[in-house]
């Protein structure tokens, strides 16, 4: 009886840390080019993103403090900012190696809240600081779910993220 009990104590700590490795939260970024194509990234909006002029070089060129994603010849960025009411979402949206700003896409963004509620979010784009700005109204603590959609000339390109508030 010690015996069988001793398995299966055995048996469960060996699940648990396969279960462990499984869960790893860092999630490569999908290069494949088709018509659209969607990669996911996490962050927590418990740190404070940077600002867009505290730019950093990083792996990818220029970064905003958010979630990158390299995407065929697309660089996406989204970088959501709590603020008292309401987040505040930066994207930004940019082409090739040089990272040039892509100004003339329509940008939405599906938002689903922690109860599950699904919201459609307009971006516009901020000729200035060269990126789409959304604001949700929302305001409900847990982890949100971003679908970001860019139809640029005809081609959809998808970013999946997600944040906590």
């Amino acid at each position: 009886m010690k015996s069988l009990k001793l398995g299966l104590i055995v048996l469960g700590t060996i699940g648990l840390l396969f279960l462990g490795a499984c869960s790893n939260d860092n999630q490569a970024a999908n290069t494949e080019t088709s018509q659209t194509t969607t990669t996911t990234s996490s962050t927590q909006l418990s740190t404070p993103a940077a600002s867009p002029t505290a730019e950093s070089k990083g792996q990818h060129g220029e970064s905003y403090g958010g979630q990158v994603v390299e995407t065929g010849a697309y660089h996406l960025e989204f970088v959501p900012e709590k603020e008292a009411n309401a987040t505040h979402m930066d994207f930004y949206l940019q082409r090739g190696d040089n990272h040039s700003a892509i100004p003339n896409a329509k940008v939405t963004a599906q938002v689903q809240s922690p109860d599950g509620k699904q919201q459609t979010v307009p971006f516009t784009y901020d000729a200035k600081d060269k990126h789409y700005t959304g604001l949700l109204s929302q305001t409900a603590t847990g982890q949100y779910q971003v679908k970001i959609t860019a139809d640029v000339d005809g081609k959809k390109v998808d970013g999946r993220f997600n944040f906590n508030r």
